[in-house]
C-alpha cells in the first residue's frame, strides 16, 4: 500500500453528480437546509440527507443549528478553493454543463466564490491592487502594504478588526473563469461586503452572479483602475 494522503476517497466525495451540486451551491457562502440543497441536487430529501451525511464526515461541510432549521455550509476557505480550482480545469477540459444561460455569463463578470469576489472584475480589482503597490506579492503569499493599509481604511475597512479574527488577511484564490488569481481571505471578504453596503453591487437571487448598479460601475472603476 503507498502511503501519504488517499485524494480517492475526497475526489469520490465531490465526483458524485449530486453531492457536487450540493457544495457548488453553497460557493456563495449562504448556509442552506436539506431542503434547499435537496432542490439544488434534484433529488429527494432523504437522498440529499444521505449525501450531506457523508459531506459532514469528510469535512467538506459543516452544519448548524438555528432554532429548529439545521443549515449547512463549507466547512472553510480551503475547500472553497480546492471546488474553484476544479471548476477551472473542468472549463479547460471542456466539461462543461450542456445548457448555459445568460446567468452563466455574468458569473464569468462577477460572481461570489465561497464570501469574496471572483469573475473578471475579481481578477481586475486584485490586480489593481498589485499594480498600484497596495498589495505585495511574494511567490504564493500575498500582503497588504503600507500604502495598501491606508487605501484599505480609507475604504471604509476595519483591519484591527480583520487581524483579530482567525482568517488569514490576504490569500489568493485561482479564478475558474478567468485563470488568474483574484483576492480572498478576511480582506478579500470584507471589500465585497464593503461594496455592497455602498450599492455598488448586489447578489442575484438563486445564484453567484453578482450585479452591478451603474453608481457601481462607475465607483469600481474609480477605484479599481486597469493598470
Amino acid at each position: 500500500m503507498k502511503e501519504g494522503p488517499d485524494i480517492s476517497q475526497i475526489a469520490a466525495l465531490i465526483g458524485d453528480p449530486a453531492r457536487s451540486n450540493i457544495l457548488t451551491a453553497l460557493m456563495d457562502g449562504r448556509a442552506l437546509t436539506a431542503s434547499e440543497l435537496a432542490e439544488e441536487a434534484g433529488v429527494g430529501l432523504s437522498t440529499a440527507s444521505g449525501h450531506l451525511s457523508k459531506l459532514t464526515e469528510a469535512d467538506l461541510i459543516t452544519p448548524r443549528k438555528s432554532g429548529r432549521h439545521k443549515y449547512f455550509h463549507l466547512a472553510d476557505a480551503e475547500v472553497a478553493g480546492v471546488l474553484e480550482a476544479l471548476m477551472g480545469l473542468a472549463a479547460r477540459r471542456g466539461a462543461t454543463r450542456v445548457r448555459t444561460g445568460p446567468r452563466d455569463a455574468q458569473m464569468q463578470v462577477a460572481r461570489v466564490c465561497y464570501n469574496h469576489l471572483a469573475g473578471r472584475m475579481g481578477v481586475q480589482m486584485y490586480r489593481s491592487l498589485i499594480g498600484r503597490d497596495l498589495l505585495a506579492e511574494f511567490g504564493e503569499d500575498v500582503t497588504l502594504t503600507s500604502a495598501g493599509r491606508d487605501f484599505a481604511s480609507g475604504f471604509g475597512i476595519d483591519l484591527e478588526g480583520l487581524e483579530k479574527g482567525r482568517t488569514l488577511m490576504c490569500r489568493t484564490c485561482l479564478d475558474w473563469s478567468e485563470r488568474r488569481n483574484h483576492l480572498a481571505g478576511a480582506l478579500g471578504r470584507a471589500m465585497l461586503t464593503r461594496m455592497e453596503d455602498q450599492g455598488w453591487m448586489h447578489r442575484d437571487a438563486g445564484s453567484r452572479a453578482i450585479l452591478l448598479s451603474e453608481k457601481g460601475k462607475v465607483a469600481f472603476a474609480a477605484a479599481f483602475p486597469e493598470t
